[in-house]
């Protein structure tokens, strides 16, 4: 899986682990609230909202958590979030989506732009990286769910378009339309998912050299470190042997 796999594992195994739970948390929220104010407050009634809490009941985030974002929603309190997409390179010239929600436009296009400039990366017009990606729904699942031939099967009954599996887990993409029936399907015969959201995923991918790998790791975690950035997506591979010698 291109860049947010075992890239990413190594990533949290190295960040304080509090930390960024209560960052999760805080993003979590974030989305579920903004996903309130877009349609019904009732996740049966709201798709992304059924998403969004779907999630967090996934991150472990508390019940009462969960209620309190949607309850701000519905007595219209809270900052009015706008979803905004930045799209840059970073080392090796890999391509990088950055998806971000934010009461603060020019504040978060400034940490964003710094996280790029200070990691070896630079800044790129609206569609210049997006072009190289699909738009695609992503439902991930923990080896725990089933061996590969399971899993691929539950994803062909339930309709879904590719399957990626590792010693990590399932990774089981969908086109955007048919994502919550599919979904919805895979609950039925491996259980509850451990995320369900869209995603940016690279047509191409671009092996990371060992000597860059840091680099980019840096520039990700800076990215996603930022209270307004939901979500980083890169087309980036790293392979088994410079994970070895990451881990």
């Amino acid at each position: 899986m291109a860049g947010h796999s075992k890239f990413k594992n190594i990533m949290h195994r190295k960040g304080a682990q509090d930390k960024k739970r209560s960052a999760a948390f805080s993003k979590l929220s974030r989305e579920i609230t903004v996903a309130a104010k877009s349609g019904m407050p009732d996740p049966d009634m709201n798709p992304r909202l059924r998403l969004a809490v779907n999630n967090a009941r996934a991150a472990s985030m508390p019940k009462d958590n969960i209620q309190r974002a949607i309850d701000k929603a519905s007595a219209n309190e809270g900052d009015d979030y706008e979803e905004i997409r930045y799209e840059g390179y970073g080392p090796a010239g890999v391509a990088l989506i950055v998806e971000a929600l934010t009461d603060n436009r020019n504040r978060t296009a400034t940490n964003v732009r710094t996280a790029f400039s200070k990691n070896g990366g630079n800044m790129a017009a609206t569609g210049a990286v997006s072009h190289g990606f699909e738009r695609m729904g992503m439902i991930e699942y923990p080896a725990s769910a089933g061996g590969e031939e399971k899993v691929l099967e539950a994803a062909i009954e339930a309709g879904a378009d590719d399957v990626e599996s590792d010693e990590e887990g399932h990774t089981i993409w969908t086109g955007m339309d048919g994502m919550h029936e599919v979904a919805k399907a895979l609950e039925a015969s491996l259980g509850q998912a451990e995320s369900v959201k869209l995603a940016w995923k690279p047509n191409l991918t671009v092996d990371v050299a060992e000597g860059d790998v840091q680099t980019l790791m840096k520039l990700v975690d800076a990215l996603e470190d930022d209270d307004d950035v939901q979500a980083v997506w890169g087309n980036y591979e790293v392979s088994d042997e410079v994970m070895e010698k990451l881990s």
